[in-house]
């Protein structure tokens, strides 16, 4: 930063202290974060938005929690967002600080978390040749966010932020980013007419769909329910229709947790990496009433092959333009409260559950032993253990992933939080701390791989300065685990996938955290006691199989 420009800013701030009744556009954003009810803010300070940090620090109404990557500040506030239902809020600064946002913003699109990214720019004037931190902001976001708003002098900043709420908020939620100029936040604000925000209605539903679902339903001799992340809003009214058409469940990875695995109609994760009886249970079915399922290819698999001898039906905000039975594009919530209204007697399928229990018993006796310190007796073990809590458990992506997925029962909604659609790497310990914050009093477990912590393991600071007691288990294997799977199933070799990784106790160490390392399996709960006794952030390094397969 340049004397001239040190000079420009501290006389504008000295200006604005001698005029009490001077308000800047910063100071307005910071009153509209409050009027619209964010309490925490994820971010990184930089020259462009100093203007805020100062009106943050006058205001005192907002937490503000200074991440040590922009990248973890996406991150958190996903997983603020996803575990309180609040809008997440990130403030970084230009150039990097906004570049470095990027995977986070995609991440939250790609799993439809709401999220108002607040990014610095250059001054508004500064618009041609090569200015320092200078990006292009709006063509970066174009495709990994609903919208981007680049605030000019003509704008009512708190008109602009109100509407960036709502989009992020509105059918299909996701991502806004808008670009404040650093003149623009630092000029005096004005309230300016402008025109009225432009609220999306909810989409009725049709009586006349609603008797086609019915009739498709009572048609079926083997129904099944499926679960997408979109219908985690819609817990309570899926476990009525359940409780009165005693039809099987099943999710995709985003629908965990949504229906409560322990429940007997419970069958499982579908997919890739799903479980046995939820895929044959897929199979066998003749009827699929999809809920908020986004229908990606790591559930679907092959495409042409999903529900190939089902009719399906799609309850969504966003299209999916497949070709579905039928597909109504509505809120989950709002199409299962019609539904039950309108549904009266329904068929028991009696041998539909017959034949399900023959497969479940079928997977049971060919399930093998798990004895030894591996990813399934380690997260049997932990999920025993910690039941009683109700944790919120976190995943990176990798192998616990989808492991963590299969043996924990996720009986409440927004108990786990993962990285489903673009499977970011990095993303498990930030949306801890995030979660951890949403949910003060709640266990918070982010379970990692060795290969995943090392991308984000600078949030340990994060955590030692906010004291956050999220406890962090690393399923260590000294590989990337996932990709060596796969590596071996198709190339039969293991190239660039074992990694020399550090002692992670010591890195503990150095940021003043409480570690402790698992060897053999009867060292896990005594780790676990130790952990979750600690009132702070406590790290259980877990030497598991290198070669095991999920």
């Amino acid at each position: 930063m340049t004397n001239q420009l040190i000079s420009d800013i501290k006389n504008k701030a000295e200006q604005r202290a001698g005029k009490n009744s001077v308000k800047t556009c910063a100071d307005a954003l910071a009153e509209i974060l409050t009027e619209l009810g964010a309490d925490t803010v994820f971010g990184y300070p930089g020259a462009s938005v100093i203007s805020i940090y100062n009106s943050l620090s006058v205001l005192k109404t907002i937490k503000h929690i200074l991440v040590r990557h922009e990248q973890a500040a996406v991150h958190s506030a996903e997983g603020y967002a996803r575990v309180s239902g609040k809008t997440g809020v990130v403030l970084v600064t230009s150039g990097p600080g906004f570049t470095n946002t990027i995977t986070g913003i995609a991440d939250a699109y790609a799993d439809s978390t709401p999220l108002v990214i607040l990014a610095g720019d250059v001054p508004a004037s500064n618009n041609k040749g090569k200015i320092f931190q200078k990006v292009d902001i709006q063509s970066m976001t174009k495709t990994c966010a609903k919208k981007t708003f680049v605030l000019s002098a003509r704008d009512d900043i708190k008109q602009v932020i109100k509407e960036a709420f709502e989009v992020a908020n509105s059918e299909g939620k996701g991502p806004v980013v808008v670009a404040l100029p650093r003149n623009i936040l630092e000029s005096k604000y004005s309230a300016k007419i402008t025109k009225e925000i432009h609220k999306k209605k909810k989409l009725p539903i049709k009586d006349s769909d609603l008797d086609k679902v019915i009739k498709l339903m009572f048609n079926s001799k083997s129904p099944l329910m499926l679960l997408g992340g979109g219908a985690s809003c819609a817990s309570a009214n899926i476990k009525k229709l359940v409780a009165k058409t005693k039809i099987p469940v099943i999710s995709t990875l985003m629908g965990v947790g949504t229906f409560p695995s322990s429940d007997k109609n419970y069958l499982g994760m579908i997919g890739i990496n799903g479980s046995y009886l939820a895929n044959s249970a897929l199979n066998n079915s003749d009827f699929i009433l999809a809920l908020g399922v986004s229908f990606s290819d790591r559930s679907t698999c092959r495409k042409i092959d999903f529900g190939r001898t089902a009719k399906i039906v799609s309850i969504n905000l966003k299209q999916i333009y497949r070709n579905f039975e039928l597909e109504i594009p509505s809120d989950v919530n709002l199409f299962l409260e019609g539904l039950l209204f309108k549904l009266n007697n329904i068929q028991k399928y009696t041998d539909w559950h017959q034949k399900i229990k023959l497969i479940r018993e079928d997977n049971l006796n060919s399930v093998q032993n798990t004895a030894g310190l591996n990813s399934s007796s380690v997260l049997k073990a932990i999920y025993e253990y910690t039941k009683e809590y109700e944790p919120i458990v976190v995943t990176d992506v990798g192998q616990h992933q989808m492991v963590t997925a299969q043996y924990f029962n996720f009986n409440k909604p927004k108990r786990f939080i993962t990285s489903g659609g673009l499977g970011t790497m990095g993303f498990g310990l930030p949306a801890a701390v995030g979660a951890q914050l949403a949910k003060p009093d709640s266990l918070v477990i982010n379970i990692t791989g060795d290969g995943s912590f090392q991308m984000n393991l600078q949030e340990l600071a994060t955590c030692r300065e906010h004291n956050i007691p999220i406890k962090v288990v690393i399923m260590n294997n000294g590989y990337l685990g996932m990709v060596r799977q796969m590596q071996e199933k198709i190339y039969n070799n293991t190239y660039q996938v074992e990694m020399n990784n550090p002692d992670f106790t010591k890195i503990a160490e150095a940021y003043d955290l409480f570690a402790v390392r698992v060897n053999k399996l009867d060292e896990l709960v005594p780790a676990l006691h130790k952990a979750i006794s600690h009132k702070g952030t406590a790290i259980i390094d877990i030497s598991i199989n290198s070669f095991e397969e999920i």
